[in-house]
């Protein structure tokens, strides 16, 4: 079950500006813990912004990092906005643990690269689609669960046509996933018609990655999504870009700068092996026939 205690992003720039005032006094995680009576790996969740906090923490924190008044205040204020919780946390009860992080940061990106080699990605997927992999992955699930999990996936999407600044979605797809028939050669065919509905919209670009292509750097990085996010008034990143990878047993968060540069030089290299969205949107459509006609 996820933890539905509030917005990802404003929680995560809590963490940040408190580890950068315990980092400013000089002190350790374990010190800090030691000093407010906390575990040293709950220090490490609230600057991860994994642990919600009171206001009553944030006060404590900044007393004990000896942060200004002025600081503590915009802090208290932060802390407050983290409160918040977006529209998915209805669906709290049927989110994997920690996918609700992800969410949060999907929701609040401006841009968005992702790389599949195996399935067609979650922004994307029409609802016969999804739920084939979420029958999948949840044996044991009620056809009511079942049904929940579908409407959460498919709510998501609508961020692409949100009003009045959707995020760029940039898609680079391995030519297997369009033969691998998901749900069998019917459900395929609406999937990738839909490719091709959604591929007209201007923020969103999808490419494919042809066998010929041979060696590429997709091949090396598996399956990831790269987040960007809108800048503040003075022009630097609200949030850093954080890299999101999902495993079959859990999912990993990078945001260290050589991390991103190492994912920035991936996608450079996957987006160069891949088609034009030309080539690639006719390419989508011949896969549709064959399906169709299989």
């Amino acid at each position: 079950m996820a933890d539905a205690s509030g917005s990802t992003v404003p929680r995560r720039r809590l963490g940040r500006h408190l580890k950068e005032l315990r980092e400013a006094a000089g002190l350790t995680q374990k010190a800090a813990g030691r000093a407010m009576e906390l575990s040293e790996t709950t220090v490490w969740r609230i600057e991860t912004g994994k642990a919600p906090l009171k206001r009553h923490d944030v006060e404590a924190m900044c007393r004990t990092y000896k942060a200004s008044e002025e600081t503590t205040n915009a802090l208290v204020g932060l802390a407050s906005e983290s409160k918040s919780k977006g529209w998915w946390h209805s669906y709290g009860d049927i989110i994997p643990a920690g996918f609700d992080v992800y969410i949060g940061l999907e929701e609040a990106a401006s841009e968005l690269f992702t790389y599949e080699a195996e399935l067609i990605p979650g922004l994307l997927q029409v609802e016969d689609y999804a739920e084939t992999l979420i029958r999948l992955h949840n044996p044991d699930a009620t056809e009511a669960e079942i049904a929940r999990r579908v409407t959460l996936r498919v709510e998501r999407q609508s961020l692409l046509s949100r009003v009045p600044t959707p995020p760029n979605l940039h898609v680079a797809l391995a030519e297997a996933v369009l033969h691998r028939p998901i749900g069998g050669h019917e459900v395929m065919t609406r999937q990738l018609a839909h490719l091709v509905y959604v591929s007209e919209m201007p923020n969103v670009s999808i490419r494919v990655v042809p066998y010929a292509a041979g060696a590429h750097a997709g091949l090396l990085t598996k399956a990831f999504m790269l987040l960007r996010f809108p800048s503040n008034g003075d022009r630097a990143p609200g949030e850093p870009p954080t890299v999101y990878t999902d495993g079959y047993t859990g999912s990993l968060y990078l945001d260290k700068p050589h991390e991103i540069a190492s994912y920035e030089h991936a996608i450079s290299g996957i987006w160069q092996a891949a088609h034009s969205d030309q080539d690639s949107l006719a390419l989508i459509s011949e896969m549709a026939g064959r399906h169709e006609r299989a």
